[in-house]
């Protein structure tokens, strides 16, 4: 099988699989390659936070033009898969000098697939969009194409809980990224103080409560001829069964109090609104401190401020702001505005390439010690 995630998150995801039982792990670009059975398939789809679909694998061949990927795509015995009656959708990737346009392909593939049972049967199954029987992904590379079933239909990133939210959210896989990527021990507090829509927190609270990320969700797999009803309950109540009380606080926090409603909302709709506390108050300005524990923030870019008079003044701030009330701290800020990134004033002690949606970004840790970095370097080498 293949589970495809966002650029960077490739490692996290590998470990994700090991967690649940998968075999035979490859770290691809962008994807994991995976063994497992239908059960490794369903806790997959289930468990993995950081993966964006679950593929299986149907057929793999060359092909030299449309008429070739129509002849070869009909060669695959669709009834095993999709019923006369039943619905479809194709979504397609290309990367090469001869197939350029994606929406082609998929449409060349619905064709060979729909005549393949009207010749059969005198009728076809039909295209939904939205809610389809079989969702098949189609990859062509050059001239090799791959065909796979797509397990999960939807992005696994739509969990379900974000039924409202603030303009440009991040997404829930890329949150849940980089809080595996901070080593968080689900033992430390936690602060969001730009949260938004609450994704910070209401992943974070999920993954400190071990919450199968899924577990209010349908799956694609769901409407296969081969769906194990019986089996998917097990594994969602084996899922339950290790549900436990977080060890820590969260917090989100933001200047905006539509973001407070939001992201309170969504943490209700997660079944976590009792370990977060949110909060509307103005980070940059405040007296509050937030001490010894990990920071996780997504502030503005720059694409609505302007650069020279709002967002290096902002940056600043933070930066000022964390050196004075954030003692003890770890911080990790992603942002796509490097040069901004540069006036937090602090020296980062890690510096991780993602993409938030099309933004080249970066994600840098600072640590926040208690007084000056030389003064607690030279007392940890004494002691």
């Amino acid at each position: 099988m293949i589970a495809t995630t966002l650029f960077g998150l490739e490692e996290i995801v590998a470990k994700e699989l090991k967690t649940i039982g998968a075999t035979k792990i490859v770290p691809l670009n962008r994807a994991v390659r995976f063994f497992g059975d239908q059960r490794i398939l369903y806790k997959a789809n289930l468990h993995l936070r950081t993966a964006l679909k679950v593929l299986k694998p149907l057929e793999q061949f060359m092909i030299r033009d449309d008429r070739d990927l129509y002849k070869k795509m009909q060669r695959i015995d669709w009834e095993l898969y999709l019923s006369k009656t039943g619905t479809l959708a194709i979504e397609a990737t290309v990367n090469g000098d001869y197939f350029t346009h994606a929406q082609y392909v998929a449409l060349k593939s619905k064709d060979a697939i729909v005549d393949q049972f009207r010749e059969n049967w005198g009728m076809r199954p039909s295209v939904d969009l939205d809610d389809p029987d079989l969702r098949i992904n189609i990859h062509i590379s050059d001239r090799t194409c791959s065909v796979s079933l797509d397990s999960s239909s939807s992005s696994l990133g739509k969990r379900g809980y974000r039924q409202a939210q603030v303009l440009a959210p991040m997404s829930e896989v890329l949150a849940a990224g980089i809080i595996a990527l901070s080593d968080w021990d689900k033992k430390t507090d936690l602060l969001d103080p730009m949260c938004g829509s609450g994704t910070f927190a209401i992943e974070a609270a999920m993954l400190a409560c071990n919450m199968a990320p899924g577990r209010l969700r349908k799956f694609g797999f769901e409407h296969w001829k081969n769906f194990d009803a019986d089996l998917l309950k097990a594994v969602k109540a084996e899922a339950e069964a290790q549900i436990q009380e977080p060890k820590c606080k969260i917090f989100g926090s933001d200047i905006d109090l539509r973001a407070i409603d939001i992201s309170t909302s969504n943490a209700e709709n997660a079944q976590v609104e009792q370990y977060i506390e949110f909060k509307q108050l103005d980070f940059t300005k405040t007296e509050e401190h937030f001490k010894n524990g990990i920071i996780l923030m997504n502030p503005p870019y720059g694409e609505r401020l302007k650069e020279d008079d709002e967002i290096i003044p902002f940056y600043q701030e933070i930066g000022t702001h964390m050196k004075h009330h954030c003692e003890g701290c770890d911080a990790w800020i992603i942002s796509s505005n490097l040069r901004a990134l540069k006036f937090v004033g602090l020296r980062p002690s890690r510096k991780i390439r993602l993409f938030n949606g099309p933004l080249d970004c970066r994600l840098h840790k600072f640590e926040l010690f208690k007084g000056k970095k030389a003064e607690r370097v030279k007392i940890e080498n004494i002691v």
